[in-house]
């Protein structure tokens, strides 16, 4: 017995016929909605100052922002020194990159 499967597409905010999944990106979250003409439409008029004024991020996923010391940097010395230099430095936790640049800088 053969078997035929028919998928349709619906637009998810009003239901209407032939359908086509959109992706977009918010707050580093990437959605995905189907919708047909009419709906595509109203978000790609509503979209299109933002994409015009915005910058393209490459499909590997976020920019790459300024280069990070690799692990070899000892973070107990660049605390030291942040406090001998008088910069404010958090006992624990996330040392800031501009504090790690002023110490590369100066080593």
């Amino acid at each position: 017995m053969a078997r035929s499967v028919s998928v349709i597409m619906t637009d998810d905010l009003d239901g209407s016929a032939d359908a086509e999944t959109v992706s977009f990106g918010f707050g580093g979250v990437t959605y995905e909605i189907d919708l047909g003409e009419k709906n595509r439409a109203k978000l790609e008029k509503a979209l299109a100052p933002f994409i015009e004024a915005g910058r393209r991020v490459p499909r590997g996923g976020r920019r790459r922002g300024a280069e990070r010391p690799g692990p070899s940097v000892d973070r107990a010395a660049v605390r030291a020194w942040a406090k001998s230099a008088g910069i404010k430095v958090p006992e624990r936790g996330r040392i800031s990159a501009e504090i790690l640049r002023q110490y590369e800088e100066a080593h």
